[in-house]
């Protein structure tokens, strides 16, 4: 019998695995879709992600950066934030003491990075490709979790994680609900190469149809995120890349360089809070268990925020029974349901400020920025905070 099964080796489900066949527990591990291998000559993808100082601290700690860091990573030292040119509220590592505010990585290298830590572990079992078909779960955090998958095989283990994404699996045939709804803002990433290096910058610009934001990459590569209406981007998406290029070079602040379009796609946003992250067998960690407006680049870090939490739960042992899953609700759901909402609320209460042209609001959230960008304690307490270190 395992001590945990983990549906879903993505980013944080390959850290949770990392972390706990680092404590020791039997671990089994079941992916759909394995990673594609790193090449060096590809272009960057799609989905990437803004990695805190502390999900950093945390990669680390298990030993996935070194792999992660060998493949192709960028760190970023300043941020700006603006509406009007002259109100804007300029951020650097700086201000808070550090070197560096973050990193921008691909999601699938940190994905590999954790895949090929998790290779020193013999105490961790893989099922891949493999796909649930049901699990039978008691009401008592007593009694095992028997999951089945479709190729017939029978796993039983004192706990499932559902680490399996904002459609989590676990999550529903757990009966777990969820409270949401569906942005009317959508985003458009668009992965572009320059002529000449990105600075270590990333900016973003807000308007009343929503935000425009770069994101500096390894070399000359850079992501483009386009907030807009979801009919604008489908228009859009339907655009050559040089027909796109004109729209970003009529939309987007000056980009200073010029640069081809590589790739580009659209993605609905959707926030989502399941009504409990821990139940008898189950725990649901990531996205699985909260989803939130990607504004500041929060999604995944608050994801490891539930890795680490959950790890400080595991680290004596003691990974069963009725007491370990009062300890659970306690010392893991609690504090990180109500993270996860303050986050998510901080994030609407942006979204709703800034994406509109009432004439009060603009004069108010311009005069925030402008006033932000001269009190000095209130930013670093800000960047600390977005570094995961508040």
């Amino acid at each position: 019998m395992f001590d945990f099964c983990i549906n879903g080796a993505g980013m944080v489900g390959a850290a949770t695995a990392l972390g706990l066949a680092q404590q020791g527990y039997q671990v089994a591990i079941i992916e759909q879709r394995p990673p594609q291998p790193f090449d060096a000559a590809q272009p960057p993808d799609l989905r990437m992600s803004a990695i805190s100082v502390a999900s950093v601290d945390l990669l680390r700690a298990l030993g996935a950066w070194q792999y992660i860091e060998a493949m192709r990573v960028r760190s970023y030292s300043e941020l700006s934030v603006w509406e009007q040119p002259d109100c804007r509220t300029d951020f650097n590592a700086s201000d808070a003491g550090f070197e560096r505010l973050g990193y921008f990585v691909e999601n699938r290298l940190i994905q590999l990075g954790c895949h090929q830590a998790l290779q020193d572990f013999d105490n961790v079992k893989w099922y891949s490709p493999a796909h649930i078909a049901g699990i039978k779960r008691s009401a008592s955090a007593d009694e095992p979790v028997i999951i089945r998958l479709e190729s017939g095989d029978e796993l039983t283990a004192k706990w499932l994680i559902g680490a399996d994404g904002a459609e989590s699996q676990v999550r529903q045939l757990a009966g777990i609900g969820i409270s949401g709804w569906q942005y009317a803002q959508q985003a458009m990433g668009i992965i572009v190469e320059f002529t000449q290096p990105v600075a270590d910058c990333t900016w973003q610009q807000f308007t009343p149809h929503g935000p425009r934001a770069l994101l500096p990459m390894h070399d000359n590569y850079a992501s483009l995120i386009w907030y807009d209406s979801p009919a604008r981007l489908a228009a859009l998406t339907k655009l050559s890349p040089a027909q796109l290029k004109q729209a970003i070079e009529n939309d987007f602040p000056p980009l200073g360089d010029d640069f081809t379009v590589l790739n580009k796609a659209a993605f609905t946003l959707i926030r989502r809070h399941a009504s409990e992250y821990v139940v008898p067998g189950v725990i649901l960690v990531g996205d699985a268990a909260h989803t939130i407006n990607p504004l500041a680049g929060q999604g995944v870090n608050l994801g490891f925020k539930d890795v680490a939490c959950l790890l400080t739960q595991t680290a004596n042992g003691q990974a069963n029974g009725v007491d370990f899953a009062a300890r659970l609700r306690t010392g893991y759901q609690r504090p990180r349901q109500r993270d996860n909402a303050l986050m998510m609320s901080a994030m609407d209460g942006f979204y709703t400020t800034f994406s509109n042209d009432h004439t009060p609001l603009k004069w108010l959230r311009n005069g925030l920025l402008k006033l932000a960008q001269h009190t000095g304690p209130i930013k670093a307490q800000v960047l600390k905070y977005a570094m995961g270190l508040a």
